[in-house]
């Protein structure tokens, strides 16, 4: 499947080794640097967060129903298009974007796929197609941009873009194959477009399932913005004001979200040469290993007999409540060693920010009745198959605002 060039992912850095995963990480530690970081929240994000807030404004004065994961995927997309290319994602790329990531991961349940796909794989082959079409558009537009600039912004320019090293650009700086570096950017807008949309959707969902821990969020935030109105957006949102030792209780509840629902559930790697476990398994070269995950974020063994339970404290000192770092090997959701993942701390302060802001103005509540979406009241929302883990059907619910009656709006 990895060698397949049908797969979307193509030379990117999912399947990439060697030098050719070298320059595309290389590049990636370049976009996600610590100036960079502030900018997607200080500058990039806010007035996203507006644009979310007036329709989900609208949404509450009409007591629609709101598939919240559209919603979150929709601001995912704009703010990983605008940092990293400089453009928005286009309808017919999203549909088949999520329609090829659903695909290829029916191949690893399977063992008949390419039978299948022989004969039922039209509409795949066009979803890569497509995918691969808005890759080197991107690629193309930028290439143009460079080329007529000669490479060259004078300092007023400079200055003026907050985002000038977006990602685009630092691939196009490192890797001379267009090709290759269309490839690199639909991996990466893979992995933050849809993994934290996915995970902030699963981390709502929780919330609205323990409402204690909405209330403990909610006095948290007051804490670190005395002066916000109840009846008012929460303006004021900065890096800063979203790092652990600011939020550690918001950070708690996305962390303990991620262990339970991991956004990548499976994991594998091939070995390229003979290798040895720490407990002296021995592997020889072309040996696949899997690990999964969501079954080691359920693990007795590992977090104790409540691993099913959603407890947010776990991830707190007891002693200055203060968030506690666990072993990427024993908590593997953004990988470890080498590959570990380059938008960890991306997808975690962007987490905090869009639950802080959305949960102190809007009072959720999920949508149970079967015939708008819901799960029924005894149900319980499951994943749809995919390489990631989206919500089957969505999250639908309905919003009110917090403090204020809805035909005050």
């Amino acid at each position: 499947m990895v060698a397949d060039p049908r797969h979307w992912a193509g030379n990117g850095i999912i399947n990439a080794d060697g030098e050719l995963w070298r320059i595309q990480r290389k590049a990636g530690l370049r976009f996600f640097s610590n100036a960079n970081l502030k900018t997607f929240i200080d500058e990039a994000l806010p007035p996203i967060l507006d644009d979310t807030e007036r329709f989900l404004d609208q949404a509450a004065s009409r007591q629609d129903v709101v598939d919240i994961q559209e919603v979150f995927l929709e601001l995912t997309t704009r703010l990983m298009g605008k940092m990293a290319y400089d453009r928005l994602a286009s309808l017919p790329f999203s549909k088949a974007f999520d329609m090829a990531s659903g695909a290829i991961g029916d191949r690893f349940q399977n063992p008949f796929w390419k039978i299948k796909e022989f004969f039922l794989g039209a509409p795949l082959r066009r979803a890569v197609r497509e995918v691969k079409r808005f890759g080197n558009e991107i690629v193309s537009a930028a290439v143009k941009i460079r080329t007529k600039s000669n490479g060259a912004k004078s300092k007023s320019a400079k200055d003026a873009d907050p985002l000038r090293d977006n990602l685009i650009n630092s691939l196009l700086d490192h890797i001379p194959d267009h090709q290759v570096v269309a490839d690199a950017a639909m991996n990466y807008l893979s992995a933050g477009r849809d993994t934290t949309a996915q995970s902030l959707t699963w981390t709502l969902y929780l919330l609205l399932r323990h409402p204690q821990h909405q209330e403990a969020l909610m006095e948290e935030v007051a804490k670190v913005f005395p002066s916000a109105s109840a009846s008012s957006s929460l303006h004021g949102v900065t890096y800063e004001s979203v790092l652990p030792t600011s939020l550690p209780y918001a950070h708690s509840i996305f962390t303990e979200t991620l262990r339970l629902y991991p956004p990548v559930p499976f994991e594998l790697k091939e070995c390229t040469t003979p290798t040895t476990f720490p407990d002296g398994t021995w592997l020889p070269e072309g040996s696949v290993v899997i690990w999964v995950p969501w079954a080691m974020g359920r693990s007795h063994r590992i977090w104790g007999q409540d691993s099913e339970d959603f407890r947010p404290s776990r991830w707190l000192n007891r002693v200055n409540s203060m968030v506690l770092q666990k072993s990427p090997y024993e908590f593997p959701v953004f990988n470890a060693g080498p590959r570990s993942c380059l938008g960890k701390k991306l997808a975690e302060l962007l987490a905090v920010a869009v639950l802080a802001r959305l949960m102190w103005r809007y009072d959720f509540s999920e949508v149970l009745e079967k015939k708008q979406g819901g799960c029924g009241v005894d149900g319980e929302r499951k994943s749809q198959n995919s390489l990631t883990l989206p919500m089957e059907g969505g999250l639908p619910v309905k919003l009110n605002l917090r403090g204020r009656k809805n035909d005050d709006i």
